[in-house]
């Protein structure tokens, strides 16, 4: 596939995302046979459309970071996409449904990496020696594609879903805790609708980052110094509603919210 190819993807996801469309996936209608290795190729000129719009990347952020979720799509590894300046939203503040196409929000651990971090052969003690803060976070996830229909080049090509990001305001220091058995519980207008531990992120959640490291490495690329990093979803994702009040309260790191208006 050349060039000129991924950019028409990526052209036409960022089209759907600013119009706030669904679209049929890329693999029914413009590449059928899009390979995990282009998938990240089309990314990667998305990526740069941003940049050149003026955005600014945040950090990284991990997708499909459970056994059961790589079972379910036929991998080995997770994947990885970006969260832009542009979908911050405050701790406590109001996500509008008229920005977004059917997001679903979901509970996760973030890092603060303190210092770069370079793969290959990164383990997850590495990660920890090398963050300097863990918080509460909250990712509105919202698929491009109609019903959330993909395979997994699509949703790789699709920038992982990433859409919106809440971070708590809680900074904790990652050796105060055994994140991997920090509970946490997602709540909408007071029900809890679904809770996990750290240990649901492929066992630890700075495992995650230390597989991101050796991925990136593969293209000489790293982890970076500052940059604050979704590790996954220790919860089920939860489809969000006009009206809706939703949290995630983590055991000793915090709790982080917000509200949905139309």
């Amino acid at each position: 596939m050349n060039n000129a190819l991924y950019k028409d993807i990526a052209k036409h996801l960022v089209s759907a995302e600013i119009e706030k469309r669904e679209i049929e996936k890329v693999t029914s209608t413009m590449k059928q046979d899009l390979t995990v290795e282009e998938a990240y190729f089309v990314q990667e000129e998305l990526v740069k459309f941003k940049l050149e719009d003026g955005r600014r990347i945040i950090g990284p952020k991990m997708g499909l970071t459970s056994q059961a979720k790589m079972q379910q799509m036929g991998v080995n590894e997770p994947i990885y996409g970006y969260v832009f300046d542009y979908m911050l939203i405050d701790d406590g503040g109001k996500v509008s449904l008229k920005d977004l196409i059917h997001p679903k929000a979901e509970a996760e651990i973030a890092f603060v990496i303190g210092e770069d971090i370079e793969g290959p052969g990164v383990t997850g003690t590495q990660v920890l020696a090398k963050t300097d803060y863990v918080l509460p976070a909250l990712e509105i996830i919202d698929s491009r594609y109609e019903n959330f229909n993909f395979t997994l080049p699509d949703v790789i090509a699709d920038n992982a879903s990433t859409s919106r990001v809440v971070f708590g305001t809680s900074l904790k220091k990652p050796e105060l805790f055994e994140l991997d058995v920090v509970g946490g519980v997602l709540t909408i207008n007071g029900e809890i609708k679904d809770l996990g531990a750290g240990a649901a992120v492929l066992g630890h959640p700075a495992n995650s980052i230390a597989r991101l490291a050796n991925m990136l490495a593969r293209k000489g690329e790293k982890v970076k110094k500052g940059d604050i990093i979704l590790t996954g979803a220790i919860t089920g994702a939860v489809k969000l509603q006009n009206g809706d009040s939703v949290s995630a309260k983590f055991d000793g790191l915090g709790e982080v919210s917000f509200t949905v208006v139309e």
